[in-house]
């Protein structure tokens, strides 16, 4: 019975947790320790803790957690299969219309439509981390002369480096971040 209430509760859990785990939040507190008295708030606290700092989303961590936590390795794939499952049916159902009507004009049209939204979440996602890193706060402020110039020094040798030689990225995001505690030590 267990095993059906895991793959239920992950399962409600993955299918409604749009916009990512921290959303998703929220929703597991409500199932792990409202529902079903799995966890208490401190051990559920825990390991939201541990599922933000391990590789991979944050609500198929907590599932892999809360599964072993509550019925051991069973458990955990029992709960993890049930948070992924409806991702997975979902996309598939996705992928089948995409591939059967394909060649249709409506379908042409809502992706034309599609692709400008998706660039510009993206820009805004990026304009978003340029205006954190060189300001230090999530919006613009008041007064831009508050720019954080040892941040845009790092990030125009950045943008020189990988223009100029074509690195592999994470070797400038590796130099920028030891330029980083270098130069903010020094200041």
């Amino acid at each position: 019975m267990i095993y059906i209430e895991l793959f239920w509760s992950f399962f409600q859990i993955g299918l409604f947790s749009i916009g990512g785990g921290y959303a998703a939040m929220p929703l597991i507190q409500n199932q792990v320790v409202d529902i079903h008295p799995w966890l208490t708030m401190t051990q559920f606290a825990d390991i939201m803790t541990i599922a933000e700092m391990t590789p991979g989303p944050i609500a198929i961590n907590s599932a892999t957690f809360v599964g072993i936590q509550v019925a051991g390795l069973p458990g955990a794939v029992i709960a993890t299969v049930g948070c992924v499952f409806p991702s997975c049916v979902i996309v598939m159902t996705l992928a089948y219309i995409y591939y059967r009507f394909r060649g249709l004009n409506m379908v042409q049209g809502i992706l034309a439509g599609l692709r400008p939204a998706v660039i510009a979440m993206i820009a805004s996602a990026g304009i978003s981390l340029l205006i954190m890193a060189l300001y230090g706060q999530r919006t613009l402020p008041n007064d831009l002369a508050s720019l954080d110039l040892i941040a845009v020094i790092i990030f125009v040798i950045g943008i020189i480096v990988l223009r100029k030689w074509k690195p592999n990225p994470l070797w400038v995001m590796a130099g920028s971040g030891f330029a980083g505690i270098i130069l903010y030590s020094l200041v």
